[in-house]
């Protein structure tokens, strides 16, 4: 074993040469290990120099979504500063908005277009943009973004097309760029419990992964043709050839993804179902049957017709020796299951849990958290990503654990793979 040198807290840690995934973990934990040692929460302290200069495209008035990136974005006020946005493709409806939002109405613009080429000729022109688009405009405002120089954050799916991914890929490496997708529950702190749980090896090696995203708001079709947010949505031409896996699934297989980063998935089985006959083909419905590389299975139920359910995600890790469970109804809250001894439930922000379930705790115990906490944690991080690639920082850029580009284009693969795989008559397909 070798001892590296100490770094700015004077903490020392080892670490086997020969394990890049333990070089990985310790790295990560470096300061949260100093954080949880002298008690201290996370209150909104700036983590860069200075906040990015922040624009968006859509995430309007009638938008589903704006609001919570705007919350995440902005809530501490030291990541990101909104300065500019074309909200609405109504100009009049996004000047509107801007203006009841105290924004420079000097700097609300018809179309991302123009909102690119004028804030280009300012001084304090925006650094970064955020895309609460439509799918169907991800790929060609993201694409003028990094044309533009921008670093980009962009609603998932990502894209249409892995080809499309890729394109933007070796388009951000060219400009030196971030993209970053927001799957927004992924922030949550007992997430990343759970991650540094599996690589601990707490729970054994993982046999079985056991998601689930189904809620029952698309029951009454009534909203396909009447609610903003919905009527896209059930569009293939606009929303791409899914509805749930590209909606909701993607969440929670990026989730996986999070806390099982060992886990590669190797093939899947998809079967899909338009239980509201108008949204054909598009699906309200899909179970996907999952094997991984390492012999690993697991399954997802997908759904927004599931009558009556409230808590929508559920997520379980089962392993040789232990098992873990998390659901965001209760996200303060992560059931650590023994063979053979009682269940444990862990509790946000508490000192017994690992040090990255600790490293962005705002509130402290028995305050709790929501789904903004785990959008703000997320804006924290994308704001260190794109301040370290500004810096050339590439160690911190490696070990820094946030849904980047490469995230988001296995969540387009993610759906491509189970619409071919359904559309095959329910066939077992390779992921990659």
């Amino acid at each position: 074993m070798d001892t590296i040198n100490k770094d700015k807290s004077n903490l020392l840690y080892v670490f086997h040469k020969t394990s890049k995934l333990a070089v990985q973990k310790q790295n990560q934990t470096l300061f949260a290990n100093q954080r949880k040692k002298e008690n201290i929460m996370f209150i909104g302290e700036k983590k860069i120099d200075r906040p990015f200069r922040w624009g968006i495209v859509g995430g309007g008035r009638t938008s589903g979504v704006g609001y919570k990136h705007r919350l995440g974005a902005m809530r501490d006020n030291t990541s990101f500063v909104l300065k500019a946005a074309a909200f609405d493709l109504d100009f009049a409806r996004c000047v509107d908005f801007g203006k009841n939002l105290n924004m420079d109405e000097e700097r609300l613009y018809p179309d991302y277009k123009t909102m690119f080429a004028e804030e280009a000729k300012r001084e304090d022109g925006i650094e970064a943009v955020d895309i609460a688009t439509p799918n169907f405009q991800h790929f060609e405002v993201c694409k003028a973004a990094l044309e533009a120089g921008l670093h980009v954050i962009c609603e998932k799916p990502l894209f249409f097309k892995v080809e499309e991914g890729e394109e933007i890929k070796k388009l951000a490496e060219e400009k030196g760029k971030i993209v970053c997708v927001t799957y927004g529950f992924s922030g949550f702190d007992l997430l990343s419990q759970m991650r540094s749980m599996v690589l601990n090896g707490d729970i054994g090696e993982v046999t079985m992964v056991d998601l689930r995203y189904a809620h029952g708001f698309a029951c009454d079709p009534t909203g396909d043709k009447q609610a903003e947010g919905q009527k896209w949505r059930v569009d293939p031409a606009k929303s791409g050839p899914s509805f749930v896996l590209g909606d909701l699934s993607t969440h929670t297989f990026y989730m996986s993804e999070l806390i099982c980063p060992q886990l590669k998935l190797k093939q899947l089985l998809c079967d899909r179902q338009s239980f509201i006959k108008s949204r054909a083909p598009l699906e309200d419905n899909a179970y996907v049957l999952m094997r991984y590389e390492n012999g690993a299975v697991g399954r997802m139920w997908a759904s927004a017709v599931n009558a009556g359910d409230m808590s929508s995600q559920h997520i379980r890790i089962v392993g040789t020796k232990a098992s873990l469970e998390w659901n965001d109804m209760h996200p303060d809250e992560l059931y650590y299951e023994v063979q053979g001894q009682p269940r444990q439930t862990l509790v946000r922000a508490m000192d017994y849990l690992n040090p990255e379930a600790l490293e962005y705790e705002r509130l402290g115990a028995l305050h709790y958290t929501g789904l903004i906490e785990s959008w703000s944690n997320l804006y924290t991080r994308f704001a260190i990503a794109m301040d370290a690639k500004n810096r050339g920082d590439e160690e911190t850029l490696k070990n820094l654990v946030y849904p980047d580009l490469e995230h988001g284009i296995d969540g387009i693969r993610w759906v491509t793979k189970c619409v071919e795989s359904a559309d095959k008559g329910g066939v077992w397909v390779d992921f990659k």
